[in-house]
Protein backbone atom coordinates (compact mmCIF):
# COMPACT_ATOMS: atom_id res chain seq x y z
CA UNK A 1 0.00 0.00 0.00
CA UNK A 2 1.07 3.30 -1.02
CA UNK A 3 -0.47 7.02 -0.02
CA UNK A 4 0.18 10.66 -0.48
CA UNK A 5 -1.48 13.61 0.40
CA UNK A 6 -3.98 15.58 -2.18
CA UNK A 7 -3.74 19.27 -2.46
CA UNK A 8 -7.16 19.25 -4.54
CA UNK A 9 -9.30 22.04 -5.74
CA UNK A 10 -11.60 19.78 -7.13
CA UNK A 11 -12.86 16.70 -4.85
CA UNK A 12 -15.59 15.55 -6.85
CA UNK A 13 -13.06 15.31 -9.94
CA UNK A 14 -10.66 13.24 -7.89
CA UNK A 15 -13.53 11.09 -6.52
CA UNK A 16 -14.76 10.55 -9.70
CA UNK A 17 -10.96 9.82 -10.87
CA UNK A 18 -10.64 6.61 -8.87
CA UNK A 19 -13.66 5.27 -10.45
CA UNK A 20 -16.75 6.56 -7.58
CA UNK A 21 -20.32 6.73 -8.53
CA UNK A 22 -21.27 9.79 -9.66
CA UNK A 23 -24.14 10.37 -6.95
CA UNK A 24 -21.81 8.96 -4.11
CA UNK A 25 -19.05 11.78 -5.66
CA UNK A 26 -21.17 14.34 -5.48
CA UNK A 27 -22.55 13.48 -1.44
CA UNK A 28 -18.72 12.52 -0.60
CA UNK A 29 -17.39 15.63 -2.23
CA UNK A 30 -19.38 17.56 0.42
CA UNK A 31 -17.81 15.89 3.19
CA UNK A 32 -14.33 17.14 1.60
CA UNK A 33 -14.73 20.81 1.36
CA UNK A 34 -13.64 22.39 4.50
CA UNK A 35 -15.62 26.20 5.87
CA UNK A 36 -14.42 28.29 8.82
CA UNK A 37 -16.96 30.92 9.15
CA UNK A 38 -16.29 34.31 11.14
CA UNK A 39 -19.40 35.14 13.50
CA UNK A 40 -19.09 38.46 15.44
CA UNK A 41 -21.17 39.49 18.54
CA UNK A 42 -23.64 36.54 18.61
CA UNK A 43 -25.75 35.99 21.62
CA UNK A 44 -23.85 33.74 24.34
CA UNK A 45 -27.48 31.41 24.07
CA UNK A 46 -27.08 31.33 20.81
CA UNK A 47 -23.12 30.44 20.83
CA UNK A 48 -24.37 27.90 23.22
CA UNK A 49 -26.61 26.07 21.11
CA UNK A 50 -24.63 26.56 17.95
CA UNK A 51 -22.00 24.82 19.72
CA UNK A 52 -24.23 21.96 21.05
CA UNK A 53 -25.80 21.33 17.72
CA UNK A 54 -22.49 21.48 15.66
CA UNK A 55 -20.54 18.97 17.82
CA UNK A 56 -23.36 16.96 17.29
CA UNK A 57 -23.17 16.50 13.83
CA UNK A 58 -18.88 16.80 13.90
CA UNK A 59 -18.62 20.50 13.16
CA UNK A 60 -17.16 23.00 15.63
CA UNK A 61 -17.69 26.36 17.06
CA UNK A 62 -14.56 27.96 18.86
CA UNK A 63 -16.28 30.52 21.51
CA UNK A 64 -14.49 32.71 23.95
CA UNK A 65 -13.69 31.17 27.69
CA UNK A 66 -16.95 31.94 29.79
CA UNK A 67 -19.31 31.63 27.02
CA UNK A 68 -21.02 28.57 29.01
CA UNK A 69 -21.47 30.69 32.10
CA UNK A 70 -22.70 33.92 30.07
CA UNK A 71 -19.37 36.11 31.28
CA UNK A 72 -20.40 38.44 28.29
CA UNK A 73 -24.18 38.83 26.49
CA UNK A 74 -22.55 38.90 23.15
CA UNK A 75 -19.15 37.00 21.81
CA UNK A 76 -17.31 36.37 18.80
CA UNK A 77 -17.10 32.84 17.61
CA UNK A 78 -15.34 31.01 14.46
CA UNK A 79 -17.68 28.03 13.29
CA UNK A 80 -15.80 25.21 11.43
CA UNK A 81 -17.47 22.87 9.12
CA UNK A 82 -17.77 20.83 5.81
CA UNK A 83 -20.07 21.84 3.40
CA UNK A 84 -22.36 18.89 4.37
CA UNK A 85 -22.11 20.22 8.08
CA UNK A 86 -23.00 23.55 7.15
CA UNK A 87 -26.25 21.99 4.74
CA UNK A 88 -27.35 20.57 8.22
CA UNK A 89 -26.98 23.19 10.49
CA UNK A 90 -28.83 25.68 7.89
CA UNK A 91 -31.64 23.21 8.55
CA UNK A 92 -31.29 22.63 12.64
CA UNK A 93 -31.13 26.19 13.57
CA UNK A 94 -34.15 27.29 11.62
CA UNK A 95 -36.39 26.69 14.87
CA UNK A 96 -33.54 28.04 17.43
CA UNK A 97 -33.69 31.44 18.86
CA UNK A 98 -31.40 34.36 20.04
CA UNK A 99 -30.98 34.87 16.11
CA UNK A 100 -30.03 31.61 15.06
CA UNK A 101 -33.04 31.65 12.47
CA UNK A 102 -31.08 34.38 10.72
CA UNK A 103 -27.93 32.86 10.43
CA UNK A 104 -29.83 29.68 9.08
CA UNK A 105 -31.15 31.64 6.30
CA UNK A 106 -27.60 32.48 4.99
CA UNK A 107 -25.19 30.20 6.67
CA UNK A 108 -25.53 28.46 2.65
CA UNK A 109 -24.55 31.90 0.61
CA UNK A 110 -21.13 31.32 2.46
CA UNK A 111 -20.01 27.81 0.85
CA UNK A 112 -21.67 28.18 -2.21
CA UNK A 113 -18.38 29.66 -4.84
CA UNK A 114 -19.29 32.00 -7.73
CA UNK A 115 -19.39 29.79 -10.49
CA UNK A 116 -17.34 32.71 -13.37
CA UNK A 117 -14.61 32.32 -15.84
CA UNK A 118 -11.60 34.81 -14.96
CA UNK A 119 -11.53 37.54 -16.95
CA UNK A 120 -9.23 40.10 -17.53
CA UNK A 121 -9.93 43.48 -17.38
CA UNK A 122 -6.78 45.93 -19.21
CA UNK A 123 -7.18 49.39 -18.19
CA UNK A 124 -6.37 52.80 -20.66
CA UNK A 125 -6.04 55.90 -19.46
CA UNK A 126 -7.28 59.19 -21.41
CA UNK A 127 -5.53 61.55 -18.83
CA UNK A 128 -1.93 62.68 -18.37
CA UNK A 129 -1.87 62.36 -14.85
CA UNK A 130 -2.36 58.42 -13.81
CA UNK A 131 0.04 57.00 -11.54
CA UNK A 132 1.53 54.48 -14.36
CA UNK A 133 2.31 56.60 -17.02
CA UNK A 134 2.20 53.89 -19.22
CA UNK A 135 -1.65 52.94 -19.08
CA UNK A 136 -1.71 56.54 -20.26
CA UNK A 137 -2.73 57.04 -24.38
CA UNK A 138 -4.57 59.61 -26.57
CA UNK A 139 -7.61 58.77 -29.08
CA UNK A 140 -4.87 58.11 -31.88
CA UNK A 141 -2.58 55.93 -30.30
CA UNK A 142 -6.32 54.25 -28.77
CA UNK A 143 -7.00 51.86 -31.08
CA UNK A 144 -3.68 50.34 -31.43
CA UNK A 145 -2.66 49.95 -27.63
CA UNK A 146 -6.81 48.71 -27.85
CA UNK A 147 -6.28 45.82 -30.58
CA UNK A 148 -2.53 44.94 -28.72
CA UNK A 149 -4.34 44.45 -25.37
CA UNK A 150 -7.26 42.12 -26.84
CA UNK A 151 -4.27 40.13 -28.60
CA UNK A 152 -2.71 39.89 -25.34
CA UNK A 153 -5.41 38.22 -23.68
CA UNK A 154 -7.76 41.00 -22.32
CA UNK A 155 -11.77 40.34 -22.13
CA UNK A 156 -12.32 43.55 -21.03
CA UNK A 157 -11.12 46.99 -21.19
CA UNK A 158 -11.31 49.83 -18.90
CA UNK A 159 -11.20 53.57 -19.76
CA UNK A 160 -11.09 56.44 -18.04
CA UNK A 161 -10.37 60.44 -17.82
CA UNK A 162 -9.59 60.97 -14.59
CA UNK A 163 -6.72 60.00 -11.92
CA UNK A 164 -8.16 58.41 -8.74
CA UNK A 165 -4.80 57.98 -7.28
CA UNK A 166 -4.57 59.42 -3.81
CA UNK A 167 -4.37 63.07 -3.18
CA UNK A 168 -6.02 63.59 -6.87
CA UNK A 169 -7.80 66.57 -7.55
CA UNK A 170 -11.50 66.36 -9.06
CA UNK A 171 -12.09 67.09 -12.53
CA UNK A 172 -15.57 68.84 -13.92
CA UNK A 173 -17.46 66.61 -15.99
CA UNK A 174 -16.89 68.75 -18.95
CA UNK A 175 -13.63 68.44 -18.68
CA UNK A 176 -13.32 64.71 -18.18
CA UNK A 177 -15.99 64.58 -21.51
CA UNK A 178 -13.21 66.38 -23.47
CA UNK A 179 -10.73 64.05 -22.17
CA UNK A 180 -12.35 60.54 -23.68
CA UNK A 181 -14.59 61.58 -26.03
CA UNK A 182 -12.78 61.19 -29.52
CA UNK A 183 -11.18 57.57 -27.38
CA UNK A 184 -15.22 56.73 -26.95
CA UNK A 185 -15.96 57.78 -30.62
CA UNK A 186 -13.03 55.82 -32.00
CA UNK A 187 -14.30 52.58 -30.05
CA UNK A 188 -17.77 53.23 -31.48
CA UNK A 189 -16.59 54.06 -35.25
CA UNK A 190 -14.10 51.02 -35.12
CA UNK A 191 -16.69 48.61 -33.67
CA UNK A 192 -14.25 47.95 -30.85
CA UNK A 193 -16.87 46.76 -29.05
CA UNK A 194 -17.87 43.68 -30.78
CA UNK A 195 -13.95 42.17 -29.61
CA UNK A 196 -14.39 43.03 -26.52
CA UNK A 197 -16.40 43.99 -23.77
CA UNK A 198 -15.73 47.78 -23.06
CA UNK A 199 -15.87 49.35 -19.14
CA UNK A 200 -16.09 53.28 -18.69
CA UNK A 201 -14.43 53.96 -15.48
CA UNK A 202 -16.33 57.43 -14.25
CA UNK A 203 -18.92 58.54 -11.81
CA UNK A 204 -20.08 61.26 -13.96
CA UNK A 205 -23.38 60.51 -15.45
CA UNK A 206 -22.66 62.78 -18.70
CA UNK A 207 -19.34 60.38 -19.61
CA UNK A 208 -21.42 57.27 -18.41
CA UNK A 209 -24.25 58.00 -20.79
CA UNK A 210 -22.22 59.18 -23.75
CA UNK A 211 -19.72 55.92 -23.40
CA UNK A 212 -22.76 53.35 -22.76
CA UNK A 213 -24.02 54.55 -26.41
CA UNK A 214 -20.89 54.13 -27.70
CA UNK A 215 -21.22 50.36 -27.22
CA UNK A 216 -19.75 50.33 -23.61
CA UNK A 217 -21.23 47.55 -21.43
CA UNK A 218 -19.97 48.29 -17.78
CA UNK A 219 -19.79 51.10 -15.44
CA UNK A 220 -16.71 50.81 -13.08
CA UNK A 221 -17.70 53.39 -10.53
CA UNK A 222 -15.00 53.96 -7.73
CA UNK A 223 -17.40 56.09 -5.49
CA UNK A 224 -20.28 53.00 -5.29
CA UNK A 225 -23.13 54.63 -6.66
CA UNK A 226 -22.89 57.48 -4.11
CA UNK A 227 -24.69 59.47 -6.85
CA UNK A 228 -27.92 57.38 -7.84
CA UNK A 229 -28.31 58.99 -11.41
CA UNK A 230 -25.61 57.04 -12.48
CA UNK A 231 -27.69 53.80 -11.22
CA UNK A 232 -30.96 55.27 -13.57
CA UNK A 233 -28.10 56.15 -16.51
CA UNK A 234 -26.74 52.28 -16.64
CA UNK A 235 -30.23 50.86 -15.83
CA UNK A 236 -31.34 52.63 -19.10
CA UNK A 237 -28.78 50.70 -21.11
CA UNK A 238 -29.24 47.64 -19.30
CA UNK A 239 -25.52 48.35 -18.29
CA UNK A 240 -23.79 46.38 -15.58
CA UNK A 241 -22.39 48.12 -12.40
CA UNK A 242 -18.83 48.12 -10.38
CA UNK A 243 -20.12 49.24 -7.07
CA UNK A 244 -16.64 49.83 -5.42
CA UNK A 245 -15.83 50.73 -1.54
CA UNK A 246 -13.79 53.75 -1.10
CA UNK A 247 -13.57 55.44 2.27
CA UNK A 248 -13.46 59.29 2.29
CA UNK A 249 -12.77 60.83 -1.69
CA UNK A 250 -9.68 60.54 -3.75
CA UNK A 251 -7.73 63.83 -1.38
CA UNK A 252 -8.93 62.29 1.94
CA UNK A 253 -8.95 58.62 1.35
CA UNK A 254 -5.17 58.09 2.46
CA UNK A 255 -5.68 60.31 5.68
CA UNK A 256 -5.42 57.61 7.96
CA UNK A 257 -8.27 54.94 7.00
CA UNK A 258 -9.79 53.62 10.02
CA UNK A 259 -12.33 50.59 10.60
CA UNK A 260 -13.51 48.67 13.91
CA UNK A 261 -13.59 45.86 11.16
CA UNK A 262 -13.13 46.59 7.28
CA UNK A 263 -14.48 42.97 6.23
CA UNK A 264 -18.03 43.80 8.09
CA UNK A 265 -18.10 47.43 6.99
CA UNK A 266 -17.43 46.92 3.81
CA UNK A 267 -19.81 44.19 3.70
CA UNK A 268 -22.37 45.99 5.01
CA UNK A 269 -21.64 49.01 2.12
CA UNK A 270 -21.96 46.44 -0.37
CA UNK A 271 -25.18 45.21 0.99
CA UNK A 272 -26.81 48.77 0.86
CA UNK A 273 -25.33 49.67 -2.35
CA UNK A 274 -26.73 46.52 -3.83
CA UNK A 275 -30.23 47.10 -2.75
CA UNK A 276 -29.81 50.94 -3.61
CA UNK A 277 -28.63 49.52 -7.47
CA UNK A 278 -31.85 47.19 -7.58
CA UNK A 279 -34.07 49.89 -6.33
CA UNK A 280 -33.10 52.01 -9.84
CA UNK A 281 -32.85 48.54 -12.02
CA UNK A 282 -29.47 47.52 -12.25
CA UNK A 283 -29.13 43.53 -12.66
CA UNK A 284 -25.78 42.83 -13.38
CA UNK A 285 -23.74 43.72 -10.23
CA UNK A 286 -19.73 43.52 -9.86
CA UNK A 287 -18.48 44.22 -6.52
CA UNK A 288 -14.66 45.60 -6.07
CA UNK A 289 -13.42 45.75 -2.31
CA UNK A 290 -11.16 48.81 -3.39
CA UNK A 291 -7.75 47.98 -2.87
CA UNK A 292 -5.81 51.53 -1.85
CA UNK A 293 -8.73 53.36 -1.97
CA UNK A 294 -8.76 54.33 1.77
CA UNK A 295 -7.54 52.03 3.09
CA UNK A 296 -3.81 50.71 5.16
CA UNK A 297 -1.82 47.84 4.24
CA UNK A 298 -3.35 45.98 6.78
CA UNK A 299 -6.59 46.23 5.37
CA UNK A 300 -5.57 45.63 2.03
CA UNK A 301 -3.71 42.27 2.99
CA UNK A 302 -7.04 41.28 4.98
CA UNK A 303 -9.19 42.18 1.90
CA UNK A 304 -7.58 40.07 -0.43
CA UNK A 305 -6.88 36.61 2.47
CA UNK A 306 -10.45 36.78 2.84
CA UNK A 307 -11.77 37.90 -0.20
CA UNK A 308 -14.11 35.60 -0.75
CA UNK A 309 -16.25 36.85 2.21
CA UNK A 310 -18.28 38.68 -0.25
CA UNK A 311 -19.17 35.56 -2.77
CA UNK A 312 -22.13 35.37 -0.46
CA UNK A 313 -23.98 38.39 -2.62
CA UNK A 314 -23.65 35.82 -5.87
CA UNK A 315 -22.06 38.76 -7.74
CA UNK A 316 -18.36 38.64 -9.23
CA UNK A 317 -15.68 40.06 -7.47
CA UNK A 318 -13.31 41.91 -9.52
CA UNK A 319 -9.33 42.71 -7.94
CA UNK A 320 -7.25 45.87 -9.03
CA UNK A 321 -4.35 46.16 -7.12
CA UNK A 322 -1.98 46.75 -10.13
CA UNK A 323 1.46 48.21 -9.20
CA UNK A 324 -0.40 49.69 -6.21
CA UNK A 325 1.43 51.31 -3.52
CA UNK A 326 0.62 47.95 -1.48
CA UNK A 327 3.16 46.68 -2.79
CA UNK A 328 5.89 49.33 -1.81
CA UNK A 329 4.52 49.11 1.79
CA UNK A 330 5.45 45.76 1.72
CA UNK A 331 9.20 46.34 -0.17
CA UNK A 332 10.08 49.81 -1.41
CA UNK A 333 10.02 49.16 -4.91
CA UNK A 334 9.15 52.07 -8.26
CA UNK A 335 5.69 51.60 -9.93
CA UNK A 336 7.78 50.54 -13.17
CA UNK A 337 8.97 47.32 -10.87
CA UNK A 338 5.89 46.20 -9.34
CA UNK A 339 4.67 43.71 -11.33
CA UNK A 340 5.85 40.67 -9.75
CA UNK A 341 4.00 41.94 -6.51
CA UNK A 342 1.14 42.57 -8.83
CA UNK A 343 1.08 39.15 -10.17
CA UNK A 344 1.28 37.61 -6.49
CA UNK A 345 -1.76 39.78 -5.22
CA UNK A 346 -3.81 38.90 -7.92
CA UNK A 347 -3.19 35.46 -8.76
CA UNK A 348 -3.96 35.48 -5.08
CA UNK A 349 -7.03 36.79 -4.89
CA UNK A 350 -7.76 34.46 -8.08
CA UNK A 351 -7.69 31.74 -5.67
CA UNK A 352 -9.80 33.29 -2.91
CA UNK A 353 -12.84 34.11 -5.52
CA UNK A 354 -11.88 37.27 -7.36
CA UNK A 355 -12.99 36.98 -10.83
CA UNK A 356 -12.10 40.20 -12.92
CA UNK A 357 -8.66 40.93 -13.03
CA UNK A 358 -8.10 44.94 -13.73
CA UNK A 359 -4.33 45.11 -14.69
CA UNK A 360 -1.89 47.52 -16.42
CA UNK A 361 0.10 43.86 -18.01
CA UNK A 362 -2.37 42.36 -19.65
CA UNK A 363 -0.29 40.15 -21.61
CA UNK A 364 1.85 38.77 -18.58
CA UNK A 365 -1.34 38.17 -16.75
CA UNK A 366 -2.87 36.42 -19.12
CA UNK A 367 0.06 33.76 -18.97
CA UNK A 368 0.52 33.74 -15.44
CA UNK A 369 -3.34 33.02 -15.15
CA UNK A 370 -2.93 30.14 -18.03
CA UNK A 371 -0.88 28.74 -16.15
CA UNK A 372 -2.32 28.82 -12.80
CA UNK A 373 -5.63 27.51 -14.58
CA UNK A 374 -3.56 24.62 -15.80
CA UNK A 375 -2.59 23.59 -12.47
CA UNK A 376 -5.71 23.70 -10.58
CA UNK A 377 -7.04 21.46 -13.51
CA UNK A 378 -4.83 18.66 -12.25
Amino acid sequence: MEFYKINSTNHLKDFLEIGCDEVGAKIMAKKADIHTLYIKNIHFGAANILKQDALSIGAELVVPMGTIVGTDKYVNAILIGTTKHFEILAKKELAQPFGLKELAKNLLSFIKPIQHQVKIMGVLNANDDSFFSKSRFSAKDAVTRIESMITDGADMIDIGGVSSRPGSDTVSADEEFARVKDILDTVKQHNLYEKAIFSIDSFQPKVIDYALSCGFKIVNDITGLSNPQVAQVASKYDASVVIMHMQGDQKTMQINPNYDDVILEIDSFFKERIALAHEYGVKDIILDVGIGFGKKLEHNLKLIKHLNTFGHFGYELLLGASRKSMINDIIPTPIEERLSGTLTIHLEGIKNGATIIRCHDVKEHFQALKVLQKIQEI
